[in-house]
């Protein structure tokens, strides 16, 4: 979406500015619908074939912004039913997560193969020759596949020499790894609830902006106002995410003048769960455990949890970046409110856990964050900064990129056991995470250091960041240099209580 999704992009962050832009002017939400016309005003369509259709899916997108199930046509009522239960400075959450705008659907065609017109009927025929279930037959004006043979398998789209043949899917469908998505009976998207792990890929890959997760800004600013001390912990894979120009020095500043108390790098908790991975590995693998599955990514485990639940036991035990900075923060600020800032949509899941829900209030994303700047009208790269940020380490900061956990786990366990040969494999994106697991299933990953990532090239190519993958590669390594500390166990932020020993 990053790349060319210019037009969701700006309707993503029209509603988060506009959702945020009413909980810090303590607007009345009943007044809700009006926001429809300001958003979306006059006669003429923008985006869509008319504007009653683009303010009707405004409309449940605003509806999804504060928390509440997006509608169908069927449904009626106005935009603001049910907003009783989100008008509060607490985190709200009923299911799913992770929705489809129904109204916004435009029921894309399931996987096909398909002959176009390229088609020049050539004597040798390969598309016929090669298909398995004789799906290929040669008409008047050209071959044609019958749809209720084909398996689609692919197999005459690549024997044909004037490339006339063309495979096809729904995009949501085809960024799933764990194919959660199916369809209703009018063919629009659906999402497998008892499949899906929340990865948000679909919302990155929709060219119609037909899917999207719940936010919990409306409550986050509704609770910074209430008076609470609320902190701030940030996924180091902000680096470079609110422009080129733009220093993490500044973004902190931009942060506290939304009226959060402080900021803290997540860096902090990756250092934690480098030093905890890496004694679990050397104390557990291979004699007690045949592999280690690391534990950052929560998407990955849910996959694991529901694919491969026999193997489960083998991800790590070490708690996410994530939990152990906000355990850091609760510890010393038992009162607080932490607020969690990232590319994910699953750690929204990850906090509604029991064994981390007292520990982070709320999450948002970058994306999310952004609206908020907008509307209070920040702009971070004019604020003048001096600080320098000394959160985490240099192994800890690349946690965000691709192979950052398993890179960072070896190198701690080099500096413990310097002769150990640790074997690793690193899979970005949910489908590859399932392919590894299947071989790590059948004992091919023995003695293994495994790293998963639902988004490919990790943390930075999350539903939630703003910008490329590759420019934030760049800026995440660059923010890595700037570490005072080489390795997790000189950081001196960290209790010396929590360290492992």
């Amino acid at each position: 979406m990053k790349e060319s999704y210019n037009d969701i992009i700006n309707i993503r962050r029209m509603v988060f500015a506009d959702i945020a832009r009413i909980a810090y002017d303590d607007l009345d939400l009943k007044k809700l619908g009006d926001d429809t016309y300001r958003l979306i005003p006059g006669e003429k369509a923008y985006y869509r074939e008319d504007v009653f259709r683009e303010r009707a899916v405004i409309a449940e997108r605003l509806r999804l912004a504060l928390g509440l199930d997006a509608r169908t046509a069927a449904e009626s009522g106005p935009i603001s039913e049910g907003i009783e239960n989100v008008d509060v400075d607490t985190r709200v959450y009923t299911p799913p997560l992770v929705a489809v705008i129904k109204i916004a659907c435009e029921a894309c065609p399931t996987k096909t193969v398909f002959i176009t017109d390229n088609c020049r009927k050539c004597l040798a025929h390969p598309c016929k020759n090669v298909c398995p279930k004789n799906a290929v037959t040669i008409e008047k004006h050209g071959a044609v596949i019958d749809q209720a043979k084909c398996i689609k398998c692919g197999r005459c789209k690549n024997e044909c020499p004037y490339h006339a043949i063309v495979e096809y899917d729904r995009p949501c469908a085809a960024s799933c790894g764990v194919d959660a998505i199916k369809s209703d009976y009018l063919g629009r998207a659906e999402i497998d609830a008892d499949k899906c792990v929340a990865c948000g890929n679909c919302i990155q890959e929709c060219p119609f902006g037909a899917i999207s997760d719940k936010s919990e800004i409306y409550q986050l600013i509704k609770a910074i106002k209430s008076g609470n001390e609320v902190y701030d912990i940030i996924a180091t894979s902000f680096a470079g995410q609110f422009g080129a120009l733009t220093t993490p020095e500044q973004i902190f500043a931009g942060i506290r003048q939304l009226g959060i108390k402080e900021v803290v790098e997540v860096g902090l908790g990756a250092d934690l769960t480098t030093l905890n991975e890496a004694k679990e590995f050397i104390e557990e693998v291979p004699e007690k455990e045949p592999f280690m599955g690391t534990s950052c990514c929560y998407s990955w485990k849910l996959m694991v949890q529901k694919k491969y639940p026999e193997v489960n036991d083998y991800i790590s035990e070490s708690s996410t970046p994530m939990v152990y900075t906000s355990h850091h923060i609760k510890k010393n600020n038992p009162n607080s409110k932490v607020v969690f800032i990232g590319p994910c949509v699953s750690k929204k899941l990850e906090a509604l856990q029991e064994h981390v829900k007292e520990y982070v209030d709320f999450v948002i994303t970058f994306e999310e964050l952004m609206g908020m700047f907008v509307a209070k009208e920040i702009e971070p790269s004019e604020i003048e900064v001096e600080d320098k940020i000394t959160d985490a380490s240099v192994t800890g900061r690349g946690y965000a990129v691709g192979g950052g956990v398993a890179n960072a786990v070896v190198a701690r366990i080099h500096e413990v056991k310097p002769d150990m040969v640790v074997k690793t494999e690193c899979a970005e994106g949910l489908a590859e995470c399932v392919k590894m697991m299947k071989l790590a299933k059948l004992g091919l990953k023995n003695g293994m250091l495994l790293e998963g990532m639902a988004c490919e090239y990790g943390c930075i190519g999350g539903p939630g960041t703003i910008v490329t993958s590759s420019r934030a590669k760049k800026s995440v390594a660059d923010f890595a240099k700037a570490s005072p500390f080489a390795s997790p166990a000189d950081n001196d932020n960290i209790d010396p209580e929590q360290k492992p020993r």
